[in-house]
This record gives structure tokens, sequence and C-alpha cells, in this order.
């Protein structure tokens, strides 16, 4: 049974791949919008920037003035991260040193509290809630069930079996709800630095404020 779960996370894990790719391809389908002007700056200095210094929180006035989400978005983000890695490295190896298990403990750990602070703020918050759909609440819990087992499995290896179904279940929802922007983040962030690197307004002249 093992094995074949194994193999069902590799294949959902693909069929996201593919249908991900797929999706941006589709946005070719609008064509082309054509720019008339003379370029005044370079796309890829924007792009540089996009995925650079860009991303920092003062640079973000949204993330300047929530550094606390800020910092939890980025300790979620790390313990999704270690956790994907986790996965693929217990089903390809098997067996890692007490630290490296003491490290992806407490990355996960950290990621499982702030997936948990995050959806608890979309709750509470009425401004938050006001702008949430199902998906917004379904996605979170999905990937915070997912951290949960693999921490879990850390300590307990005969939950292997539930961690791989979970992680199926969330790779195929991943091209079909709002998990996707995980994959679309770096394309939208590489158009984003692109056109405005091209009109020579990233990277910004002067910090502002």
């Amino acid at each position: 049974m093992l094995f074949f779960l194994k193999c069902g996370v590799i294949l959902s894990f693909l069929l996201s791949i593919i249908s991900l790719t797929i999706l941006v391809l589709k946005t070719f389908s609008f064509g082309k919008k054509l720019l008339y002007a003379e370029p005044r700056g370079d796309g890829k200095k924007g792009i540089l920037y996009a995925f650079g210094r860009g991303m920092m929180p003062w640079e973000k006035e949204s993330a300047r003035k929530h550094l606390p989400t800020y910092c939890g978005g980025i300790l979620y983000h790390t313990g999704i991260f270690v956790a994907l890695i986790y996965l693929f490295y217990q089903i390809f190896h098997s067996g890692l040193s007490r630290p490296v298990v003491f490290l992806l403990r407490l990355l996960l750990s950290l990621g499982i509290l702030s997936g948990l602070v995050l959806f608890f703020k979309r709750i509470l918050l009425k401004t938050m809630r006001k702008i949430s759909c199902p998906d917004d609440f379904f996605s979170n819990m999905l990937v915070n069930l997912f951290l949960i087992c693999a921490i879990v499995h850390t300590f307990v290896a005969q939950t292997a079996p539930l961690f791989f179904l979970i992680s199926i279940v969330m790779f195929l929802y991943i091209p079909v709800g709002k998990i996707r922007h995980c994959f679309f983040f770096f394309y939208t962030r590489i158009l984003f630095g692109l056109f405005y690197g091209r009109r020579d307004i990233l990277p910004p002249k002067t910090h502002r404020v």
C-alpha cells in the first residue's frame, strides 16, 4: 500500500505541475499587447528588483504596515517548503540525522503556528472575513493539515500513509484552488518587473516612504 501511495504522490505532483503549466500557457491565448512607446529602462533590471529588493517589507506599503503578518507569511511558506522537501525525501530515501530532524521540527512548528494565526486572523478580522471566500479557508486548512502530518511523521513513521494521502489531495487541489499562487507568483512577478522595468519605474530611483 505504501508503494502505491508513494506513486500517487509523484503522479499527483506531476499532474499538478502539468495543469499549472497549461494554465500559464492559456494566458498567451489572449494575445500580446503591443507597446508603442520606446523603452526607457531595462526590463531585466525590473525583474531583478521584483525578486530582490522589491520583496523587502520597506519596499511595499502593505508589508511595511503589517510586519507581523509579513513575518508570519515568511515562516509559513518556509515551513511549507521544508515539508515538501521532507515529503520527497521520504519517498526516495529514509533516515535523517538528529540535528536535521530537530531543525525540521522547529521550522515545521513555526510554519504551523504561523498558518493557524493567519487562519484565525482571517476569521476574526471583519475586514478580512468580508473579502474571503470558502477557498481561502479550505486552502489554508489543507496546507496546515499537510504541515501537521509532516511533523507528526517525524515522530511516528507509521503515519506515512496519512501523510502521503494528504499530500496527494493537496497536489490535486493546487491547480483548482488558490494554492496555485505558489506557481503563478513567479510568473506574475516576472511580468510585473519586465513591464515596469521597461518603463524605467523599477527599480525606483529614490526610496518612497
